[in-house]
């Protein structure tokens, strides 16, 4: 096994072969699409399985998805959280939406090579859906509010998972002010709780219903 999947494997045992080998793939993947369209930064692509997929995965650290619960990836960029999540969850439908038709172009050819079937990926924006979603993950794309106005409107109502639906977003830094204006309750888990490498130090799983 490479050791980019070793990484995965790592803090998640229970993987099987086929979830390794398009764990695996990414990396090569990801490093051609880059070359046509920048999806991700030039210095993240060589730390890809740390910054990206293992940074999407602490979120299955923190919820294990029950089979046909619908997810919609707000803002995915390359395919983050969604792609990795797909992987992890093949029973779970996830939705992957950005309003950037190139990332969308990358992150389609991404889960079709893959063969990841549980994935749709559209060009949109949240405020544009109708869907209803168990919760909506996201990574860096705005203010917890503001993520919340465009997408309260697609919360399914009955639950079928261990938490109440709603958001599980990926965020950095000093929290405190979007809390306040979010005016919600808010549960912060720091990423370092469940993964001991440096870069996850101030990075947080942010969730809210």
């Amino acid at each position: 096994m490479e050791a980019n999947a070793k990484l995965i494997s790592k803090y998640f045992p229970q993987l099987t072969a086929s979830q390794l080998q398009q764990f695996s793939s990414l990396q090569n993947l990801y490093v051609e699409w880059n070359e046509k369209i920048n999806v991700i930064s030039r210095k993240d692509i060589d730390h890809l399985y740390e910054r990206h997929v293992l940074h999407s995965l602490a979120i299955a650290k923190f919820i294990s998805f029950n089979s046909d619960s619908k997810v919609l990836d707000l803002g995915t960029g390359g395919g983050y959280p969604g792609i990795p999540l797909a992987i992890l969850f093949p029973e779970v439908r996830f939705h992957l939406v950005d309003s950037i038709g190139k990332k969308i172009k990358v992150v389609k050819a991404i889960a079709e090579i893959l063969q990841l079937k549980n994935v749709v990926a559209e060009q949109k924006r949240g405020e544009e859906l109708r869907g209803k979603y168990d919760f909506i993950v996201s990574r860096a794309v705005a203010p917890m509010k503001i993520i919340y106005e465009w997408t309260n409107h697609l919360i399914e109502d009955d639950a079928i998972n261990t938490k109440p639906n709603g958001w599980i977003l990926l965020k950095g830094g000093d929290l405190k002010n979007e809390i306040v204006e979010l005016g919600k309750e808010v549960k912060v888990i720091s990423v370092s709780d469940f993964f001991e490498e440096e870069f996850f130090k101030e990075k947080m799983v942010v969730y809210f219903s």
